[in-house]
Parts: structure tokens; C-alpha cells; sequence
């Protein structure tokens, strides 16, 4: 696999600069030309034209996202695989392994993935900042907010199976459904350090320590689910060996984590435990509390989709599922896009290299625009047997392939809302996101699109032509105020919050001289 750190940038001039070294897992993010003690003033970023920086920047941002792709699919077949071992069991189980799965993604998941979307907006501007060890205290803050935000989470798991029966689910399913969750609560803080520890790795240009982690403990997350689930005697448990092995695969990237961190990478973005890692929580959970707002958001808008196509009949459900399926893993590309790209502004604005970081989002934005065009060609190409991928039956094929040219569309907006949100994430805009993830789903995109389900008879063609209009509203939106960025503004943002990260350790510098 190539550097996840990218190509090294080279200046426009002829010779390279003799202190040019290769690229490797350690190198800085930025070399010397475009490092933290260039500034905005510096004669190279001046004689670099916008030009050479756009086409660098072409292929920079593709060698941050692969990687981010890689562990993305890998980390996908952990949901997908107990899915799939608990669904030869028995229907009931696989019902009730799906409605725990969704569950737990709406109540729990999403909430934590909010959460640490605040790490995408400050772990890489404080990494390419004078104050690189700033990561590593985020990152303990942030563990500290997520082990509080894990109480009212594993309460509603506890209880799960009395709110699904308040909302009529079937009373086998439900408490299936609860057992699964009540231990799936066992990865919780795994998942949690794992959502840290996958921005502590990024913020440095480590994109690849996570795909190598995840490509070994995916292998071994299946071997456990048969073990667990269909192997011998002794130690098969049936229905709840699906989500221990899920637990046990969380923890194993977890621990793996760490070793990595130890062993592997220099301590520059780790910093000591203190009473620091108690301070300036707030900036923390209103980043996080917004991001909630913009991701938790979009995910639920896609189980109330789910919802209502389950009253359209089991041909539309059975289609639903497939179309799904199918978007969440396309939606992997923009969104490895989408997060290389709020690292790579994040580590400009720290480096206060405002000019590149516009140029570096720009250029993201037309990388975007070219992969989500060309997956929109395959849905095209595979138009009439898309559908035989996942199932056989006549009625859903043809009612699938009537829906792909839509699909095909989704997905240009759809990977121009995942750019624009990763911007956002990196400009500490995700209140925005929210507000903008809000109005598109829920005041325009769900209800036109139930309107055109259910009174107009289109039925799940109107769903997803509501979805996509609130995609179309989200992405042009969300361009607009991304193209408008002042990025010299950010990189003063960035220099102020170092500032009272600065003052902070100074007033802890001194309460400790007076304690001692």
C-alpha cells in the first residue's frame, strides 16, 4: 500500500529541495516547503501557482481516501457478518438481529459518531500547529464526554425491549432484539476509543494504521461468528455468540490500537494524563451535540425511508433493502473523500497555509465529483442486473432497475453533501451540517417524498425522489458555503483556539506551584 501520508509535496522550481526525504507512515503531513514554519507570508507558497497546488492537490487527497475506503468496507463486514450467521439460524432471528442492528445504529452509534466528529474540526489543525501534543489531549477529553455520553445509551439497550413493544414490534422479535443489544453494550467503549483513535491516527496522516488493524481483525471477526454461532458444542451459543463476536472484534481493533500507538509511531501528538483532559469540555460538546445534529440526523432520516417502505408491501421492502445495501457501500467512496478531506484543510489551517487549504478543499471537490459520476455509470451499466446481485425474484429486479436511473443521480449529490460536510467538519461548522441535514430530510425531502408515495401512488420511486431532492438542497447549499470560506479567517480561529489552549495550561502550570 502507498504512503498514507501522500506524495511529497515539491516546489515550483526546478531542482527539488535537498532535504527532501520519501514519504513514510511517520513523515510529516506536510513537507518542509508547506510545514507550520512556512506561514501565509512565505516566498514558497507564493511561488507555487494555484495551478501546480490544484493538480498536487488532485493527488494528494485520492492517496489520503484510499486507505480511509479500505478500513471503511472492511469495518462494514463486521455488521454485515453476524447478519448473515444469524440469518441461517431462523427468520425471527434475522428480524430480530436487523431490528436490533438499527436500533442500536439510531440510539447509540450515530450518537457516538457525532460525538467524535468534534476531533474532525481540532486534532489536525493542533497536529501541524507549534502545539502538535494538543491531539492527544482532545483525544483524552473526548473520552472523557463519550464515557458519560455511554450512561443514557446503555440505559435505553437495557431497555429496549419495553420501548419496542411500546411501538408495537412483534414481542418474540422484540426480545430478541433486546438480548442482542443488552450484549452488544460490551463493544460500547471499544467503539468509542475506536472512533478517537481512528482521528488520533488521521490527524497525523496515519491513514492506513486502521485499514491494516481492521484487515487482520475482519478474518478473524468471521471466524469467531462461526465459532460462536454454528461451531462445536462447547463453545457454541447460538443466537448472542453474534454480537459477543462482534464485542470481541471491537475490543481486538482497540487493543490493537494501542499497541500501534505504543510501538510503532513517535510520541510527538500523544500528551500526559492530567487534570488538563477535565478542562474546556464545553467547545468539545457543542462541537459534538452539533455533529449529532448532522450525522445522527441523516442516519435516522434513512430508517424512517426504511419505515415507510415497509407499507408499500414486501416487493418494495425487499427493493428498499436492496437500493440500501447498495448505497451505503457506493456512499463509502465520497465518504473516504469526504473525511481526507477534513483532515488534509485541518493540517493547512494548523500549518496556517490558508491559500492551500482552499485550494486543497476545491480540488477535493472536483475528485469528488469525477468518482461520484463515475459510480453513477455503473449503476447505469448494471441497470437491469443490479438487482440479481441480491435476489431472484422477477417483480423486485424489475421494480429495482426502474429506480436505478434515480439512484444513478443520488449518487452525484450524494457525494457532494459528503464533501460539503467534511469542510463543515473541518471548520468546526457541523451546527450547519445539522441545520442544513434538518431542513433538507425533514422539512423537504420526507415529506414530498410520502406525499409522492402514498397520495400520488408512486410509491417507492416517491421515496426516493424525496431523497434526493433533499440531497440536491443539501449539496447546492452546502457548496455555496463551503466555495465562501474565508480561509484566512479559519487559520485565525485555529490560532485562537491554540492561544487559550495555551493560557489554560499556563493557569494549571500555576495552580500546580501553588499546591506543591
Amino acid at each position: 500500500m502507498s504512503s498514507s501520508s501522500g506524495p511529497p509535496l515539491e516546489p515550483h522550481h526546478k531542482n527539488k529541495d535537498p532535504r527532501a526525504e520519501i514519504a513514510t507512515e511517520t513523515t510529516a503531513l506536510l513537507t518542509r516547503e508547506y510545514s507550520e514554519d512556512a506561514g501565509l507570508d512565505s516566498s514558497d507558497t507564493k511561488d507555487v501557482s494555484t495551478a501546480t497546488m490544484f493538480w498536487q492537490e488532485m493527488r494528494t487527497i485520492p492517496t489520503y481516501a484510499l486507505p480511509v475506503f479500505s478500513s471503511q468496507i472492511l469495518e462494514y463486514s463486521l455488521v454485515v457478518v453476524p447478519v448473515i450467521s444469524v440469518g441461517h439460524l431462523s427468520t425471527k432471528g434475522l428480524a430480530a438481529i436487523s431490528l436490533g442492528s438499527m436500533t442500536g445504529s439510531v440510539t447509540g452509534y450515530s450518537v457516538l459518531q457525532g460525538l467524535a466528529s468534534a476531533l474532525d474540526t481540532l486534532l489536525p489543525s493542533a497536529y501541524t500547529s507549534p502545539e502538535p501534543h494538543l491531539v492527544g489531549l482532545w483525544a483524552q477529553r473526548m473520552a472523557v464526554v463519550m464515557t458519560f455520553a455511554l450512561l443514557p445509551i446503555s440505559f435505553i439497550w437495557m431497555n429496549a425491549e419495553r420501548i419496542l413493544l411500546t411501538l408495537k414490534q412483534d414481542p418474540e422479535v422484540a426480545h430478541l432484539a433486546s438480548l442482542y443489544l443488552r450484549w452488544l453494550m460490551l463493544s460500547l467503549p471499544s467503539y468509542s476509543f475506536n472512533c478517537i483513535g481512528r482521528r488520533y491516527f488521521q490527524s497525523q496522516g496515519l491513514f492506513a494504521v486502521q485499514t491494516r488493524i481492521i484487515s487482520v481483525v475482519a478474518p478473524i471477526n468471521v471466524l469467531l461468528n462461526y465459532l460462536l454461532v454454528w461451531g462445536p458444542e462447547p463453545i457454541r451459543l447460538g443466537f448472542i455468540g453474534a454480537p459477543i463476536a462482534t464485542a470481541m472484534s471491537t475490543w481486538l481493533i482497540s487493543l490493537s490500537s494501542i499497541l500501534y500507538a505504543v510501538y510503532f509511531i513517535p510520541p510527538k501528538a500523544w500528551h500526559p494524563f492530567t487534570r488538563q483532559m477535565f478542562t474546556n469540555l464545553g467547545l468539545l460538546v457543542r462541537l459534538g451535540v452539533a455533529g449529532i445534529g448532522q450525522i445522527a440526523s441523516e442516519w435516522w432520516a434513512w430508517e424512517l425511508v426504511a419505515l415507510a417502505a415497509s407499507f408499500l408491501g414486501p416487493i418494495a421492502l425487499a427493493s428498499q433493502s436492496i437500493l440500501i445495501t447498495s448505497g451505503a457501500l457506493t456512499y463509502q467512496v465520497p465518504f473516504a473523500l469526504a473525511m481526507a478531506t477534513s483532515v488534509r484543510t485541518g493540517n493547512l489551517l494548523g500549518a496556517k497555509n490558508a491559500r492551500r487549504a482552499g485550494v486543497a478543499a476545491n480540488a477535493s471537490l472536483v475528485v469528488c465529483l469525477i468518482l461520484s459520476l463515475f459510480v453513477s455509470g455503473l449503476y447505469m451499466i448494471f441497470q437491469k442486473s443490479w438487482a440479481q446481485m441480491f435476489n431472484n425474484d422477477p417483480e423486485v429486479i424489475k421494480l429495482v432497475a426502474s429506480i436505478i436511473p434515480l439512484i444513478a443521480l443520488y449518487q452525484v449529490v450524494d457525494g457532494n453533501a459528503a464533501f460539503t460536510s467534511g469542510i463543515m467538519r473541518a471548520k468546526g461548522q457541523q451546527s450547519i451540517g445539522a441545520i442544513l441535514n434538518f431542513t433538507g430530510y425533514y422539512m423537504i425531502g420526507l415529506p414530498f417524498g410520502a406525499w409522492l408515495a402514498f397520495s400520488w401512488g408512486l410509491g417507492l420511486h416517491g421515496l426516493w425522489i424525496g431523497l434526493t431532492i433533499a440531497l440536491v438542497y443539501c449539496a447546492v447549499i452546502g457548496s455555496i458555503i463551503c466555495l465562501r470560506t474565508d480561509w484566512n479567517k479559519e487559520v485565525e480561529k485555529v490560532v485562537a483556539r491554540i492561544a487559550e489552549e495555551d493560557r489554560l495550561r499556563k493557569i494549571a502550570e500555576e495552580e500546580n506551584r501553588h499546591l506543591v
